[in-house]
């Protein structure tokens, strides 16, 4: 159903060592930069890009949005000590598998505050 995902990015070298290091954590290359500056990370068919936002205000995180990633439990892990290393934040409850559903979870503010998830299905 999706091409690609975009965030909004105010500060793209902190986005840059934050992305680098999370992708790198379930086997995603470090970004390629286009033309116009953006970071465009390739993995698995999908595409994920951050950008300054065209205009020109503050980037911010969506109220309510959430972007998931598809990758194991311990890739998950290790994304999330990847994100809090390179500038992200941790929120919600620590990784680890949620009572009364069939997921494990992981969650991380990247630096401008989108909101991410790391996601696997138990079972």
């Amino acid at each position: 159903m999706f091409s690609h995902v975009m965030v909004g990015a105010d500060d793209i070298d902190a986005a840059r060592k934050f992305y680098d290091a999370t992708f790198a954590a379930f086997g995603g290359k470090p970004a390629v930069t286009d033309e116009k500056g953006r970071l465009i990370y390739q993995h698995n068919g999908s595409m994920f890009l951050v950008t300054k936002p065209i205009n020109g205000e503050p980037a911010c995180g969506a109220n309510g949005g959430t972007i998931g990633f598809a990758m194991t439990p311990e890739q998950a892990d290790a994304w999330w000590k990847a994100g809090q290393e390179n500038g992200g934040t941790t929120c919600e409850d620590p990784p680890g598998p949620r009572a009364g559903s069939p997921f494990y979870l992981a969650y991380l503010r990247d630096p401008s505050g989108n909101k991410l998830c790391a996601l696997h299905v138990l079972g």
